[in-house]
């Protein structure tokens, strides 16, 4: 993207960070293809832009110093919309949401959460609920149920084994992820999730959105209304439903 003056150049192609490992928003192909949600809405979004869409694999560590280094122009890679991360960059109005469940054998019939969905702190009693260290999942648990037994683990992997070997009772994880590399599984089978989806700003952020240099209130503003009609149109719905059997794009 080329920028004369502050104001986007008509016919310019838009280069687009994206991560390229991160299944299922973004990963290669054996071809060396792109696929997945984020790469969906990274041409979406060129498109309706009329921009050429140039996709810049990147290393999560490093996206924003190199969005900030002039590397490419956009971030389209699941990343939250944090107040952290808005000191340092702008973000369009949120593609998908960011959200966490929790996932438990049905075989222990847990009642974590009333009728009403509010939490049961009472249905935590005895129970051994496992998350990853340093996450949003984390700082609900400390938030809303102080007492509970936790385990904490340095991957995901770890975390789903113990579940399976009934060391843990439950797990609190990203339920779009849990769907598709679990509970779609054989291995899922005798799991479910337990309670609502939780949402709340305060812990899991206002959702994902793309990333770009702070003082392009034009492209911003262009990218919102994008979004903002893929929302409405269904086009977000149609790339989520080519991957899970839910909507994960905000609901306004």
């Amino acid at each position: 993207l080329l920028l004369v003056g502050g104001t986007v150049q008509a016919g310019d192609a838009l280069r687009v960070g994206v991560e390229g490992a991160y299944p299922p928003f973004s990963w290669k192909e054996s071809d060396g293809s792109l696929k997945g949600f984020d790469i969906d809405i990274a041409h979406e979004v060129c498109k309706r832009l009329g921009r050429e869409c140039v996709l810049v694999e990147q290393e999560w560590d490093g996206m924003i110093p190199a969005l900030l280094a002039n590397k490419f122009d956009l971030i389209v890679a699941s990343m939250s919309i944090t107040n952290k991360r808005k000191k340092k960059i702008d973000f369009s109005f949120p593609y998908r949401v960011s959200i966490g469940q929790f996932i438990g054998a049905k075989s222990k019939n847990l009642k974590l959460f009333n009728a009403d969905d509010s939490v049961n702190r009472n249905g935590f009693n005895g129970v051994r609920i496992g998350i990853e260290r340093a996450t949003t999942y984390d700082n609900w648990i400390q938030a809303k149920v102080p007492n509970a037994d936790i385990a904490y683990y340095d991957s995901n992997e770890a975390m789903y084994l113990d579940l399976k070997a009934g060391r843990v009772d439950a797990i609190m994880t990203n339920p779009m992820k849990a769907f598709l590399r679990f509970l779609s599984k054989p291995d899922g089978a005798g799991y479910e999730v337990v309670g609502p989806q939780l949402a709340e700003e305060e812990y899991f952020g206002i959702g994902v959105g793309i990333g770009l240099r702070k003082g392009n209130d034009a492209l911003l503003s262009r990218l919102d209304v994008a979004l903002k009609s893929m929302a409405k149109d269904g086009s977000l719905e149609r790339f989520a439903k080519k991957i899970f059997p839910f909507t994960i794009h905000p609901l306004d």
